[in-house]
């Protein structure tokens, strides 16, 4: 899965795609002032949006493979939710409603389930936080499936683990929004890989995830870099949960696993001033064109150390001690780690 000597470069056709405006400067790369982030893919409409031509490429190629698209056109999504709440609201305290709908979710498909306090700030451009809640929920994905990198036409094992877990997490998000409908309160769901105007990334964050690694997706204390999203929005009362840091940030300021693995040199080994907030952040230009001639490429997160089942629940544990503790010299406690990397 390691890159080796030269960057992958994308096949010529592929810059018939792109619009006048390049993917960094829509997202906002090197902008002082903190906004909105815009919505640059899985937009269920894409006439008129500038990247939608290159996201019709890549829904396209994704279903020209028959095994990846059985996994969506026949897969179970979960049940149709009733269409509206019930005329009148259950009452119960929002501790309890708390604990409820994470033991109906955890019942029903869900890894784990975090409650954030809704921020408009994680919501794309055109589009606004009504609901005061957002329920989150993971969904861990096989590793041994997920290694198996990069998918091919003829070997899209990793890339269909992938789409098992969208839809898993699109049952998780159908039952619970029916349950919340059902005791009066309102639901909107937010299934990958069309989030519906959501950012899953930063409600997952304060819903206590995990932190945002160097890869640009989240490192959880659990389950590593191997999990997808899912989210519904509601209005029941409920109790946020906490954020969670553990120190992977910290530990990313020195591994570089990923930045290296990355066949077209997309990650990077410093943080950049991406809408005013300095971050992690992925450079589309080049994670794109390779992420669609593989199908939706995950390399980063099968070979990020936390992936490896077992792996990230003793780094999380060292690297909270670390953080506490007298810092060590700079990349000696992170190079121990990466040696046992997979």
């Amino acid at each position: 899965m390691a890159r080796k000597n030269a960057y992958w470069l994308p096949p010529t056709d592929h810059f018939a795609l792109l619009p006048e405006i390049s993917g960094s400067e829509f997202n906002g790369v090197g902008e002082p002032v903190v906004r909105k982030a815009r919505q640059i893919f899985w937009l269920r409409k894409t006439a008129g949006h500038p990247f939608g031509r290159l996201q019709d490429a890549v829904v396209a190629r994704y279903n020209s493979v028959p095994a990846l698209y059985e996994v969506f056109a026949k897969a179970d999504r979960g049940p149709k939710p009733r269409s509206a709440p019930a005329p009148i609201k259950a009452e119960k305290p929002a501790a309890e409603w708390t604990r409820l709908v994470r033991e109906f979710a955890l019942a029903n498909e869900a890894d784990q389930v975090g409650i954030a306090s809704s921020d408009s700030a994680w919501f794309y451009e055109g589009h606004e936080a009504d609901l005061p809640f957002v329920i989150v929920f993971s969904l861990s994905m096989d590793y041994g499936m997920l290694s198996q990198q990069p998918s091919t036409f003829e070997n899209p094992i990793a890339q269909v683990e992938v789409a098992n877990q969208y839809n898993r997490g699109a049952r998780v998000v159908a039952r619970t929004a029916d349950w919340l409908l059902e005791r009066g309160f309102r639901a909107r769901m937010h299934a990958g890989p069309w989030v519906h105007g959501l950012s899953l990334v930063p409600a997952a964050i304060a819903a206590g995830f995990g932190e945002l690694g160097k890869h640009g997706s989240l490192i959880n204390r659990v389950h590593g870099s191997s999990f997808r999203l899912a989210a519904v929005e509601t209005d029941m009362p409920l109790v946020a949960s906490e954020p969670d840091h553990f120190g992977a940030d910290d530990f990313c300021t020195r591994c570089q696993v990923c930045t290296d693995a990355c066949p077209p040199g997309a990650i990077h080994n410093e943080k950049g001033l991406v809408r005013g907030v300095e971050k992690w952040w992925v450079d589309f230009e080049k994670c794109i064109p390779y992420f669609n001639e593989t199908f939706g490429c995950a390399i980063c997160l099968a070979v990020c150390p936390w992936s490896k089942p077992g792996r990230a629940s003793s780094l999380a544990e060292k690297w909270s001690i670390r953080a506490r503790s007298r810092p060590q010299k700079d990349g000696e406690e992170a190079n121990a780690d990466l040696g046992k990397r997979p």
